[in-house]
C-alpha cells in the first residue's frame, strides 16, 4: 500500500480491492465496446519505440505527429506529439489502459517476452476475473495487459470476488513450452481495449453520470475510492478511482495526459439514445464527444 498527500491508503494496483457491488441497472446497449485510447506524448519517436519493441503494437499509420497503434488491426492507440510535455502527476485523467489479449497463452507469451527484455513493471495481480501485468511508458501513462478468466468463472460475481492477489507467474508461464526460447511477433491479432480506468475527483458523481446517464450498470465499488462500471455485465469497461486525483483537477496544458477515450456503439440509433440522455441531464454533446464529471474527454463511435 502506498498513501496520498492527505495521509489516504491507496492500492498501488489498480484494482487492489475487496470491491462491494449495486445491482447493474445498464441502459447502455450489452454490445457497447471501447475503442482507441488518445494521449498526449513528451517524444513522439521515443513513445513509438517504447510501444513497438516492450509492448508489441504496430504502427498502422503516422501522420506528422500523430500515429495509430494496434495488433494488426484495429486502432487502439492514438499517440499525439507534445514535445516536452510532463508527467500528469496529481490531476484527474488516465490511470491506465487496458489491452486484453485472446487466451492466457497470449498473456504468458507477454510476460516472457518482457523478462527477456527486462521490462520495467509495476504489478503483476490475480483479480479473479483477469490476471494481469502492469507497467508504465516513458511519459508515466499506465498500462495493463490482461487475459479474462472464462466468463462462467466470475459472471455475476464481480462485485463479490474482484480482488487482488499476487499473480502465480509460475503457473502462467508454465504455460509455455521453454519461456526462455518462446518467440514473440507481438501482441497477437484479436486483441482489444478491454477497459480504461480513470483518475476522478469524485466518486459518486462518476457514478452518477457513467451509470445514471450513460447506462453503465455499476459492477462493483470499493466505498468513496473507486468504482467499475461495465456494459452487457462485463466485469468492467470503466474503472474510476480517486486515490491520486480526489478533488482534483483536469490536467493543463503541457502535460502527456489523456485527450480522449472512445466508446463504441452498436448503432447510430443506439447513439442517438445516448446523447439524448446526456443532453437531459445538461451534458453538452459536440462532434459525438462529451467531457464527465472530472473532464474526462469521451468520443462514442459506432
Amino acid at each position: 500500500m502506498a498513501r496520498n498527500n492527505a495521509g489516504v491508503s491507496y492500492p498501488l494496483d489498480p484494482e487492489e480491492l475487496e470491491a462491494t457491488s449495486a445491482p447493474a441497472t445498464a441502459e447502455i446497449s450489452p454490445a457497447t465496446t471501447l475503442g482507441p485510447v488518445e494521449l498526449t506524448v513528451s517524444d513522439l519517436d521515443a513513445s513509438l519505440d517504447y510501444y513497438r519493441e516492450t509492448i508489441g503494437l504496430d504502427v498502422l499509420e503516422r501522420d506528422g505527429g500523430r500515429a495509430q497503434l494496434g495488433a494488426n488491426a484495429p486502432s487502439l492507440l492514438v499517440p499525439v506529439d507534445a514535445p516536452g510535455a510532463r508527467p500528469a502527476h496529481g490531476y484527474t485523467g488516465l490511470y491506465h489502459f487496458a489491452l486484453l489479449v485472446p487466451e492466457r497463452t497470449d498473456l504468458a507469451r507477454w510476460l516472457a517476452h518482457a523478462a527477456r527484455e527486462r521490462a520495467a513493471l509495476t504489478g503483476l495481480s490475480d483479480h479473479f476475473v483477469s490476471e494481469a501485468i502492469y507497467l508504465r511508458d516513458p511519459d508515466g501513462h499506465g498500462i495493463e495487459i490482461y487475459a479474462d478468466r472464462p466468463r462462467e468463472v466470475w459472471q455475476g460475481l464481480v462485485g463479490e470476488r474482484l480482488t487482488t492477489m499476487p499473480l502465480d507467474v509460475g503457473d502462467l508461464l508454465g504455460q509455455l513450452d521453454d519461456p526462455e526460447s518462446e518467440p514473440f511477433d507481438g501482441l497477437p491479432e484479436g486483441t482489444v481495449m478491454g477497459h480504461v480506468h480513470l483518475k476522478v475527483k469524485d466518486i459518486p458523481e462518476t457514478i452518477a453520470f457513467y451509470r445514471d446517464v450513460l447506462g453503465f450498470g455499476l459492477m462493483a465499488q470499493l466505498d468513496m475510492q473507486a468504482a467499475f462500471l461495465a456494459a452487457g455485465g462485463y466485469h468492467h469497461h470503466v474503472g474510476a478511482n480517486t486515490w491520486e486525483s480526489a478533488g482534483a483537477s483536469p490536467p493543463p496544458p503541457g502535460t502527456a495526459a489523456l485527450r480522449q477515450a472512445t466508446i463504441v456503439l452498436p448503432d447510430a440509433s443506439e447513439r442517438d439514445r445516448v446523447f439524448a440522455r446526456l443532453e437531459a441531464n445538461g451534458y453538452a454533446v459536440d462532434d459525438s464527444s462529451v467531457r464527465d464529471p472530472s473532464g474526462n474527454a469521451l468520443h462514442f463511435a459506432f
